[in-house]
């Protein structure tokens, strides 16, 4: 039967301390592990954060950056429009001016009873050759009325002579037109129900509708925006 030897004091001592060391190199290299981990999961935390960091950064300096563009865009747009509408607005008083200032020359037109004449003669005869009627009535101004008659008279030989046809033309006194007017006949035809106005204020009208295009473009020269035309 084997022998259990005791240990001596010393032996327990030395046997304590080299399990002391033991423990503690073990703690060592744990807390080492632990301390490297920890840095690893720190540096990869702090570079998560950095990146996040820079991304709100970044996101937010370009959102300040379009924001900053839109609102330059909007501003010259405004601006732009603006001034196209002044524009816009300077070229209709100027085409407002130029038709005044012809509505107030029309009544010059009737000064020279010879050339007046002859207009009212034309005039006439637009009215006779669209209604081709044997019967025509014609208002004008009362003042006119002493050229109106010549007139009628060269409006209806020409009016024979270019259709073989004959027609009457008579002044409707009854309905004359009023003296502020500038001028010109208005030719009644088809038992009064047709109403041919040949006057010069309604000559303009007519020429201010049809003929500003062509102003337009004679003052402020060819819209590059238009690619359509009449």
């Amino acid at each position: 039967m084997s022998q259990v030897h005791a240990l001596s004091d010393d032996q327990v001592g030395q046997e304590l301390r080299k399990m002391t060391a033991f423990i503690k190199q073990e703690a060592l290299e744990k807390a080492r592990e632990i301390e490297i981990k920890a840095n690893e999961e720190f540096s990869i935390e702090k570079s998560k954060l950095v990146r996040q960091e820079t991304d709100a950064i970044d996101a937010a300096h370009s959102k300040k950056l379009k924001q900053a563009a839109m609102s330059q865009q909007i501003t010259r747009s405004t601006v732009a429009n603006k001034t196209r509408l002044k524009v816009l607005a300077a070229r209709q008083q100027l085409l407002d001016d130029i038709f005044e200032s012809a509505s107030k020359r029309l009544t010059e037109g009737t000064k020279d009873a010879k050339k007046y004449r002859v207009i009212l003669k034309n005039l006439l005869l637009e009215g006779l050759y669209a209604l081709s009627e044997s019967d025509i009535q014609v208002r004008a101004r009362k003042a006119d009325y002493g050229v109106l008659k010549d007139a009628i008279k060269d409006a209806e030989e020409e009016y024979r002579s270019k259709t073989g046809k004959e027609t009457k033309v008579t002044i409707d006194e009854e309905n004359a037109l009023p003296e502020g007017s500038s001028g010109g006949v208005s030719i009644v035809g088809g038992q009064g129900k047709i109403d041919i106005n040949n006057t010069f204020d309604e000559r303009l009208v007519l020429l201010q509708s049809s003929g500003l295009p062509a102003v337009r473009k004679t003052l402020f020269g060819a819209n590059p925006n238009r690619k359509f035309y009449d």
